[in-house]
């Protein structure tokens, strides 16, 4: 038995209980946490925005220490440290063997739709995007972890598993950010955060954020912004007007998912330049533009998953990053919490209020 924070249905709050979590079966890691972090994809996971078969444990983004494997396990042994990987890729599908994406991997997901533990009634329960992290202990498919890089403490990995790989992907795989462009980053959560960070590494000339709340200032600063706008109906005209000549950004990340936040990062950019959305929207989230402005303006509008990232390739890179000190994680954590207080997390995020929560186990 171990605790966990269960959804047990669509929308309804969440229940911090005990479940059982079976041995490892073949091919499979069993890991104690060490730390989750509360990402907005968790929240859109537990209103109905992104699909997640229910009852589940939800939670992605982790790092822990592994206590068991399961027959034909050979990556990892009892005793390793290791990060977790919500979006796993196969190897074999069309995305990962023929087109070398595997941040789309057709089979990333999988898991998702088996249950992995049971309620102690005996109800099955679904793993949220494969990793179920909001728990003491998870059980997880051995593609699904990868081992912690020396230098970096267990907490601060959790981070890798979402947050800072799908910003530092978002500059520097998605947006390509070159050496003295100007970047605006709408959204300063934690990913906004590492995208705040990440701009910096790439040399950006003016780093600009962009939030509803003015408590975030300093937060976003102390990452890297040069400038600060408040959110509103002008924001756009807002950043064009701290931008040389008023021609707007180079370069703009959105990290909200949202309809008036992806205009607004399309209206802030200069002609030319180029959109990176990163956040996650509601299907019933229209963005509208008119075809003579696609033409004018000539800019680039691109979705981007997980940071169009390869974990194994860039995980041992952001190590390298954290140890030189170029990449400050514990800077992303604006709260440490424990397993119960993900709930309130999730109020925290609805509000628009604080960086990354970090439930530590």
């Amino acid at each position: 038995m171990v605790r966990a924070a269960v959804l047990p249905a669509v929308s309804a709050p969440l229940d911090v209980t005990s479940i059982v979590l079976p041995e490892p079966g073949p091919g499979q890691v069993r890991v104690r946490l060490a730390a989750a972090g509360v990402c907005h994809s968790d929240l859109s996971l537990s209103n109905g925005t992104l699909r997640q078969p229910v009852p589940a444990v939800l939670g992605h983004e982790g790092a822990g220490t592994v206590v068991g494997v399961g027959e034909g396990v050979t990556a990892v042994a009892p005793g390793d440290r290791v990060v977790l990987n919500w979006a796993p890729s196969c190897g074999e599908c069309h995305f990962c063997a023929r087109l070398s994406e595997p941040w789309l991997c057709a089979r990333a997901n999988e898991a998702t739709t088996t249950p992995y533990a049971s309620t102690r009634s005996g109800d099955g329960l679904y793993p949220g995007l494969s990793v179920a992290a909001f728990a003491e202990e998870t059980i997880v498919p051995q593609r699904a972890v990868l081992p912690v890089p020396d230098g970096v403490p267990l907490e601060d990995a959790a981070l890798l598993g979402c947050a800072v790989l799908t910003g530092y992907g978002a500059v520097h795989h998605s947006a390509r950010v070159r050496a003295g462009e100007s970047v605006v980053v709408h959204g300063v959560g934690g990913v906004g955060l590492a995208t705040l960070q990440s701009a910096r590494l790439a040399g950006a000339g003016q780093i600009i954020a962009v939030d509803v709340s003015p408590e975030k200032e300093e937060l976003a600063r102390a990452a890297g912004a040069t400038d600060y706008v408040l959110a509103s109906e002008t924001t756009a005209k807002s950043v064009r007007a701290l931008t040389e000549g008023g021609h707007g950004a180079d370069v703009a990340v959105e990290c909200v998912g949202r309809a008036a936040t992806i205009r607004a990062a399309w209206d802030s950019t200069r002609r030319g330049g180029r959109v990176t959305v990163v956040g996650i929207g509601g299907k019933d989230e229209r963005v509208s533009f008119s075809a003579l402005e696609v033409f004018h303006f000539a800019r680039t509008l691109r979705g981007c998953v997980y940071g169009d990232s390869d974990p194994a390739r860039d995980v041992p890179l952001l190590a390298e990053h954290v140890r030189a000190g170029r990449l400050d994680l514990r800077a992303l954590v604006t709260d440490r919490i424990t397993l119960d207080g993900v709930s309130d997390a999730f109020e925290a995020m609805r509000a628009g209020r604080g960086g990354r929560a970090l439930v530590v186990f």
